[in-house]
C-alpha cells in the first residue's frame, strides 16, 4: 500500500523560481497532443545516487509521460553510518527533439519510493528542472519526520505550464533534472533513518508527465 506524504507527519514545499524573465516566446493557451516528430535523442546520468547501470528510463507510447526508476538513489543515517550516505543526488540530462511550433513544459512529477524513520529523524528530497540556455527554473520538495516504521510513499506535485519553466520553442534542448535525497538525525543521534533504494523489491521513480502546447 502506498501512503500519500499528506497523511504522515509531513511538511511540503513546493516553488516555482521566478527570480528572473519568462521565457521569450509567445504560448498559445491550450494543451495540445505531442507531435509524432518529438523522441529523446540521449540520456546521461552523473552523481553518487545514480552510478553506471542503475539508473533507466522509459517513454510512454503517447509520448506524454517520462518516468525514471534509480536503484542507488537513496539515503541513510544513523549510528555507525558515514556522513556521506546522509545524502545523495543524481542530475539527469536529457536531449529533446522538439519539431517546430511546438513546445513542452512538465506538468506534474510523481514519487515512489520507500522509507524508515525513528522518532524526530527527518528525510527530504528535491527535484529541481530547468532547460538548457533557460534561466527558470522549478522545484519540488517534501519532507517526512518520523517516527515511521517503514512504508513505501506515493507523492506528486504539479507545476502551471504557462507560469514556469517551457522548452525553448521549436529546438532541440537539454532538460536537466537534478534529484537529490536526504536523511537528517541529528534531533535523535541514536536514531536511524532510510529514505527510497530498491529495499524490499521497490525501486525509487520518478514519473513527469509532459504538456504541450503550441508556440511561435
Amino acid at each position: 500500500m502506498f501512503f500519500h506524504f499528506k497523511l504522515g507527519f509531513i511538511s511540503l514545499l513546493a516553488c516555482i523560481s521566478v527570480a528572473f524573465s519568462a521565457p521569450n516566446q509567445a504560448l498559445q493557451g491550450r494543451a495540445v497532443n505531442p507531435p509524432s516528430e518529438f523522441s529523446i535523442t540521449s540520456f546521461g546520468v552523473n552523481g553518487s545516487g545514480c552510478p553506471a547501470g542503475s539508473t533507466i528510463y522509459s517513454l510512454s507510447a503517447d509520448k506524454k509521460t517520462f518516468t525514471v526508476v534509480f536503484s542507488q538513489l537513496y539515503a541513510e543515517a544513523g549510528p555507525g553510518i558515514s556522513a556521506s550516505s546522509n545524502r545523495r543526488s543524481c542530475a539527469l540530462s536529457l536531449g529533446l527533439k522538439i519539431p517546430p511550433g511546438f513546445t513542452l513544459g512538465i506538468l506534474d512529477v510523481g514519487y515512489r519510493g520507500w522509507y524508515q524513520l525513528d522518532s524526530k529523524v527527518s528525510a527530504s528530497q528535491q527535484t529541481i528542472y530547468y532547460f538548457q540556455s533557460e534561466l527558470v527554473q522549478a522545484m519540488t520538495r517534501s519532507t517526512l519526520i518520523g517516527p515511521v516504521a517503514g512504508a513505501s510513499y506515493t507523492y506528486k506535485d504539479t507545476f502551471d505550464l504557462v507560469s514556469t519553466v517551457v522548452a525553448p520553442c521549436g529546438s532541440s534542448t537539454l532538460l536537466n533534472i537534478i534529484s537529490d535525497v536526504r536523511v537528517n538525525n541529528g534531533n535523535n543521534t541514536k536514531g536511524y533513518g532510510y529514505l527510497a533504494t530498491d529495499f524490499v523489491n521497490t525501486t525509487f521513480t520518478q514519473t513527469f508527465n509532459f504538456q504541450w502546447q503550441t508556440c511561435k
